[in-house]
């Protein structure tokens, strides 16, 4: 990859804010910079909203003069406990939104604990400053005073790094990720977005100092997950995850997929990689019912669906390596792991449950004659999720036996041609009995109880396998047949 520094200043050189917090500084006799995130987008061209402003001096004093300059344009929240302070900027020259947000800092040099990741403050120079970034590529400044106007300072060779497509740290990586361990996943984070390789020296560190991570909260170890998920190639972080050691401390259920048992000559596959795959099968696929999410939770459901296999992995002689169960195994231990990553607990958390649960259903109804009654109850279990199971359970073939491959996706085919013959005529309808709870307790004159369960399931049950049509009288007929037998009567 080639870089153009001067055309990618240029875009800098074309806002108008950054001249004029340049001539605010100026006023103020201090120098400053546009540091970090945005500088290293601007070069590899991609869009960022990151805009950190960083002054020798008070970023506050800063901040507040730039807002005088600006007047009703710009809003000022201040944060002196953290010696920051935010403008926001009006105006239809910032795109979408037509706001731009700046943060404004001044100078520092930090110091940390063994125990915190919460660093000793100090003001410093713009050197100071930039030996406590992460990584050379979010290293680089380029200056705003008028005199040095779009000036690159960048100490670690950022720009080389960039144009290598190297994620490494601007001073000793062991003392970088010791200082803040979230820094590691942020290593991954970053080389997983930008397709970058991590520096050797860097990712030896990272794995030295993988049991760091501990001290990290769930919350912030989620952003960092999920911003790798939703990657372009998110299979690419898993991997990096996996080699340096810290999946094994975060997610041990995914890691312990990783591994090969042979006997008698017969070895299963690497779970681990499968999962990888089925994974970045998911990412270019539609996502109907998650749209809000944009694709996030499939994701999380293709990652987590074999998460069982571990502890279902049996050897049966004469047979082989067998997971029977394993969905259902699986589906009970997602709560504690989205419990632990600080993942939602709710809505979310239960689509991939139920993802998890019902993802071995479609592949045994394509093993055997795709029946009526097999997918009527397939799509009474997913309910408005089946789409998005389809599409888990075609991206789990993964299988290099093209010929079983073909079979597969031709009978799943053929069961999404049913699925979508039972949507046109309203499945909801069709598969909920004319005859309800309320009413079974009005006619045996009877409280919420097992009793009212059992008929209930035994009415759905004959509407899900066909056996009568789901209407009044035959749903009635069956409904006094199975209650005499459990010696009920009507009042």
């Amino acid at each position: 990859m080639k870089l153009y520094s001067d055309q990618a200043l240029a875009k800098i050189l074309d806002k108008e804010i950054f001249h004029l917090i340049g001539d605010t500084a100026d006023e103020m006799g201090v120098e400053c910079y546009v540091v970090g995130g945005y500088v290293r987008d601007i070069f590899l061209e991609r869009p960022s909203n990151d805009i950190d402003v960083v002054v020798v001096g008070s970023g506050i004093a800063v901040a507040e003069a730039l807002k005088k300059r600006l007047g009703k344009k710009a809003h000022l929240s201040v944060f002196r406990n953290f010696g920051t302070a935010q403008v926001k900027v009006r105006g239809k020259e910032h795109g979408a939104g037509g706001e731009m947000e700046v943060e404004f800092v001044g100078a520092r040099k930090e110091s940390y604990s063994h125990d915190s990741r919460k660093p000793i403050v100090e003001d410093g120079t713009l050197e100071d400053d930039q030996n406590r970034r992460d990584f050379t590529i979010n290293a680089m400044a380029i200056c705003l005073n008028r005199s040095r106007f779009g000036e690159l300072v960048d100490p670690f060779n950022g720009i080389a790094d960039m144009e290598d497509g190297i994620i490494a740290t601007p001073l000793d990586p062991e003392v970088t990720f010791s200082d803040d361990p979230l820094r590691m996943m942020r290593c991954i984070r970053f080389a997983t977005q930008l397709n970058f390789h991590i520096e050797d020296e860097t990712f030896d560190a990272l794995s030295r100092m993988a049991d760091r991570i501990k001290i990290i909260s769930g919350e912030r170890i989620e952003v960092e997950l999920n911003k790798i998920m939703m990657s372009k190639h998110p299979s690419i972080g898993f991997e990096y995850l996996q080699r340096s050691g810290l999946l094994q401390i975060i997610l041990p259920e995914l890691a312990a997929l990783d591994i090969v048992e042979k006997r008698d000559g017969r070895a299963h596959k690497n779970n681990f990689y499968h999962t990888l795959e089925v994974l970045e099968n998911v990412v270019p696929t539609p996502n109907p019912s998650q749209r809000e999410g944009g694709g996030l939770w499939l994701r999380w459901a293709a990652l987590l669906h074999d998460i069982g296999k571990t502890k279902s992995k049996r050897w049966e002689p004469g047979i082989g390596w067998t997971f029977h169960n394993h969905n259902l195994i699986g589906a009970k231990q997602v709560p504690g792991i989205f419990r632990r990553l600080k993942l939602p607990m709710g809505a979310e958390m239960k689509y991939v449950q139920k993802l998890v649960d019902l993802h071995m259903r479609p592949q045994v109804i394509a093993d055997e004659e795709v029946t009526d009654s097999a997918v009527r109850r397939l799509l009474n279990d997913a309910g408005d999720d089946i789409d998005d199971l389809m599409l888990l359970c075609e991206a789990d073939i993964t299988s290099k036996n093209e010929v079983k491959k073909k079979m597969f996706l031709e009978n799943f085919r053929m069961v999404r041609e049913k699925l979508a013959d039972l949507k046109e005529k309203d499945y909801k309808r069709l598969l909920q009995p004319v005859i309800d709870g309320n009413e079974i307790m009005e006619m045996f004159n009877l409280k919420p109880s097992r009793e009212v369960g059992v008929l209930k399931q035994y009415l759905k049950d004959a509407v899900l396998d066909n056996q009568v049509a789901n209407e009044r009288a035959p749903l009635m007929q069956l409904l006094l047949e199975k209650a005499a037998q459990i010696g009920l009567k009507t009042t």
